[in-house]
């Protein structure tokens, strides 16, 4: 099982920028592009079906038809991508969009572009160690994600007991359910 992170942006050289800047982390991360929130709903479909875990949403506001805010609190209200870390990457939200992600999203972080590539993979970093975390997933499968030392220190709590919370994590991995994302039927 990978971790996966979706990148929503409508526009092909921001997409692509933000795809070169994560390649670093493709040997050991799926990284998606998705253009549109129809395009990005069936991404995380594949995800899913694939066994994946979508980790992290890096999600632009302005979009074709809709606004990245709005897509991110849909992603709130499934089960399914309730956990999945959220970041909005963008130069285009004002203050009440911002409010909105923050408090109807569950949005934990806002990169404001132009971007820097080190502060994007060093965000990226922290919202998978906290979805891990949050998960209580095994951070030994993901250590090269993962920020280095709360890795270790996580990887040192299972060797001293603390494992209950990554069994359980690891559990509710292997019985997840994505029967009530938009479009998608279990077969």
């Amino acid at each position: 099982m990978k971790l996966a992170i979706l990148v929503l942006e409508d526009e092909p050289e921001v997409r692509d920028a933000l795809m070169r800047d994560l390649s670093v982390l493709m040997p050991v991360a799926r990284v998606e592009p998705a253009e549109d929130v129809a395009d990005a709903w069936e991404v995380i479909r594949e995800i899913q079906t694939d066994g994946d875990r979508l980790a992290l949403a890096l999600c632009d506001h302005r979009l074709p038809g809709t606004t990245g805010v709005d897509f991110l609190v849909e992603m709130a209200s499934h089960p399914e991508t309730l956990e999945t870390r959220k970041v909005l990457v963008t130069g285009q939200a004002d203050l009440d969009d911002t409010v909105r992600a923050i408090n109807n999203a569950q949005l934990d972080h806002y990169i404001a572009k132009p971007w820097a590539a080190d502060e994007l993979l060093s965000v990226t970093r922290t919202q998978l160690t906290d979805y891990v975390e949050a998960c209580g997933l095994n951070p030994i499968s993901y250590v090269n994600l993962l920020e280095h030392d709360r890795a270790m220190e996580m990887m040192s709590d299972i060797g001293h007991g603390d494992s209950r919370s990554m069994l359980t994590g690891q559990r509710k991995a292997a019985s997840g359910d994505s029967g009530s994302l938009p479009g998608f039927t279990r077969s």
